[in-house]
C-alpha cells in the first residue's frame, strides 16, 4: 500500500475509538474485558513516547490501517522478561501488504535507541510470521488457558 506511515498513537488519538473496536472484535472472545469502553481505557494509558507503554498505527489518507506496542509486561507469569512487542494487529482489508512487518520494525527500532537487547512477544499462532521477521521460539507458553509460544528477537549484541 502506498503512502503508509508510522506514527506514535499520541500523535494520532483520533484513531483510538476505532482501535478499541478493532481490538474488542479480535480478542474479546479470549479476553473477556467486556466492552470497546475498557479497550478505549487500556489504549490511553499507551499515549505515551517518553514511556512504557508505547503504541503505534499505521496510517495512509487519514485511513486506520493498524498498530503495534511496546510494553513492559505482556503476559502474566512472565514479569521475568522484559520488554515485550504486544498487540500487534493490522486490519483485515489492508493485511499482506507489509503493514504487519513496518509496525514491528518501528517497535524494534524504539527498543534498540532505547538499548533494549531483547525483545520478547508471546503468540498462539502467528510463529511462522514472526519467523519470518527474525523472531526466534523461545519456549511454550500458556494464555487464557490456550497453549501459545514465547518468542523473542536479539536487537542489540552484549
Amino acid at each position: 500500500m502506498r503512502g503508509v506511515q508510522i506514527s506514535y498513537l499520541i500523535e494520532h488519538p483520533e484513531y483510538i475509538p476505532q482501535l478499541a473496536q478493532w481490538l474488542f472484535e479480535q480478542w474479546d472472545s479470549i479476553l473477556g474485558e467486556g466492552t470497546p469502553e475498557a479497550r478505549i481505557k487500556k489504549l490511553k494509558t499507551h499515549l505515551n513516547r517518553d514511556k512504557l507503554p508505547i503504541a503505534w498505527v499505521a496510517h495512509a489518507n487519514r485511513q486506520l490501517l493498524g498498530t503495534a506496542a511496546l510494553r513492559v509486561h505482556d503476559l502474566e507469569g512472565r514479569e521475568d522478561l522484559t520488554p515485550w512487542l504486544g498487540g500487534v494487529f493490522v486490519g483485515s482489508h489492508f493485511r499482506r501488504q507489509g503493514i504487519g512487518a513496518a509496525l514491528c520494525a518501528a517497535v524494534e527500532d524504539e527498543a534498540r535507541s532505547r538499548a533494549i537487547p531483547t525483545l520478547y512477544l508471546f503468540t498462539l499462532d502467528k510463529q511462522a510470521w514472526y519467523s519470518r521477521l527474525g523472531w526466534s521460539i523461545l519456549g511454550p507458553c500458556v494464555w487464557q488457558q490456550r497453549p501459545g509460544d514465547i518468542m523473542c528477537k536479539r536487537l542489540l549484541t552484549v
